[in-house]
């Protein structure tokens, strides 16, 4: 598929079919995410892939739970994948702070999204979730002091095609050389 394509026709799925995912298509779309450029290459992520059934089902119980409950939905994507952060490396972490700029998570998103952009690309659907228990995920997977899973992606085969949403037109957005 062309990229222009893909950028276009790329859209958030929440409904999937019963169908596994395949390792080699989701392998794909982490080699795509691993190539994303990050500051000063931190590459500040870890991706755990949740595809075993009983696995994914537990994670689920304890992340959407309670005040995180309209991300249920997310339980019936045949895989789910964590994104564990990692605040990057001195050089990194040094820019953050003078910038105030978060840098891990805006390389976590253009990692993200190559992963997003590899997926449809291999016809699958995802959605980036962002609104779950984080404590409880980061608890779940035991991870060390200082790691926390700031988003996941919800994967599969879609069983919806939504709809574009309305966007901005360019002229609306877009300036050059003033505000």
């Amino acid at each position: 598929m062309e990229l222009d394509r893909v950028i276009k026709e790329r859209r958030s799925v929440r409904k999937f079919l019963n169908k596994p995912v395949e390792r080699e298509k989701i392998n794909a779309c982490l080699d795509a995410a691993r190539l994303a450029p990050s500051a000063c290459n931190s590459q500040p992520w870890h991706y755990i892939v949740l595809d075993d059934p009983q696995t994914k089902a537990a994670f689920c119980q304890e992340v959407f739970g309670g005040g995180y409950h309209t991300s249920q939905w997310a339980t019936s994507a045949p895989v789910l994948v964590a994104v564990v952060s990692d605040k990057g490396n001195i050089i990194s972490r040094l820019g953050s702070f003078l910038r105030r700029t978060e840098f891990y998570l805006v390389d976590q998103g253009i990692s993200g999204e190559h992963f997003v952009l590899r997926a449809h690309d291999l016809g699958l659907g995802t959605c980036w979730i962002g609104w779950f228990n984080t404590k409880k995920a980061a608890k779940f997977f035991k991870l060390p002091s200082g790691k926390q899973i700031d988003h996941l992606f919800a994967v599969g085969y879609p069983a919806e095609t939504p709809k574009p949403r309305p966007r901005a037109k360019l002229e609306d957005i877009v300036s050059y050389n003033k505000f």
